[in-house]
């Protein structure tokens, strides 16, 4: 087998990553043939086939995937050695990059990213993404953290998350101040209109069992997945609303809105994901163990 050769091996890494090689060729600024036949002499070189075409598509081979493993290995070690010396250089500003879920608490977030606003020897960027884009951020090492609301499990072999719980905040019936039942759920509750999370997420399903336990039926008006408006909808309806306090707690306190009461058994959980690297920022893993220690 003839030595490998680094500079196609690194081409086929870039086309992985951008999934089409059109795409791949104009950031490396070469020619779609020119990159196409790179990576065909990589195949001739090792004696396999990386890719399958499927229409339009470059679908990888088992081959191939093992091949990614260890290029991922390989280039993004490098790329995390240059941002290791852009931002981690001592004597200069160093700057965190995060990434939020798209439907995540502000009011939780901006918790979360208190003690970055208090140090002045840290700037930072954020980022609100769909989950998609932030696994891709992590891995291109484009973030160094992203903030969800749920663990991410390792299906791909060429990464592995690191899913860090740093916050379970309860789960409460919020509603109009001052109009709380009187009597104990679900007495009281026939009349009510609710306002709740979609039926893909935790708190929801907890709301569900809640209900089935008491034989309660809820007369829902609006299903929500992103939490921002079901914050806006809770707090201007009228109606009952499932979400943890935190996210209304500005509300609470102006006493436009009332905790009702905690949900038994029902949390909404937030992870800080990261992927592994062989330096780890210090300050990433700072900002994750003062969120650990603030909600503990």
């Amino acid at each position: 087998m003839a030595r490998l050769n680094y500079h196609h091996l690194y081409y086929f890494w870039r086309v992985t990553k951008n999934r089409s090689l059109t795409e791949a060729a104009e950031e490396l600024h070469v020619s779609q043939s020119a990159l196409s036949a790179q990576i065909k002499q990589l195949e001739s070189n090792l004696n396999v086939t990386l890719f399958l075409r499927q229409g339009r598509k470059l679908v990888l081979t088992d081959v191939g995937r093992r091949v990614l493993a260890y290029a991922q290995n390989i280039f993004s070690t490098g790329e995390e050695l240059e941002n290791f010396l852009q931002k981690d250089t001592a004597y200069q500003m160093q700057h965190i990059t995060l990434g939020v879920q798209s439907n995540l608490s502000r009011n939780f977030i901006e918790s979360f990213i208190e003690p970055l606003l208090e140090n002045a020897n840290i700037n930072f960027s954020l980022s609100s993404r769909g989950m998609t884009d932030l696994l891709n951020g992590l891995v291109n090492h484009e973030i160094d953290l992203a903030l969800t609301n749920r663990a991410i499990l390792s299906e791909r072999q060429d990464t592995i998350w690191q899913n860090q719980l740093v916050a379970r905040q309860p789960v409460a019936i919020i509603g109009p101040y001052g109009d709380k039942p009187s009597s104990e759920f679900p007495e009281g509750y026939q009349d009510k209109k609710w306002v709740v999370p979609g039926k893909n997420a935790d708190i929801r399903s907890a709301f569900e069992s809640f209900c089935a336990v008491h034989q309660y039926q809820p007369d829902i008006k609006a299903e929500v997945d992103d939490m921002a408006m079901l914050r806006l909808l809770a707090r201007d309806s009228g109606f009952l609303s499932v979400l943890p306090p935190v996210v209304v707690k500005d509300e609470i306190e102006s006493k436009v809105l009332e905790d009702y009461g905690s949900i038994p058994q029902a949390f909404e959980s937030f992870y800080a994901i990261t992927v592994p690297r062989k330096f780890a920022a210090q300050n990433v893993l700072d900002l994750i163990k003062t969120a650990i220690n603030k909600y503990a």
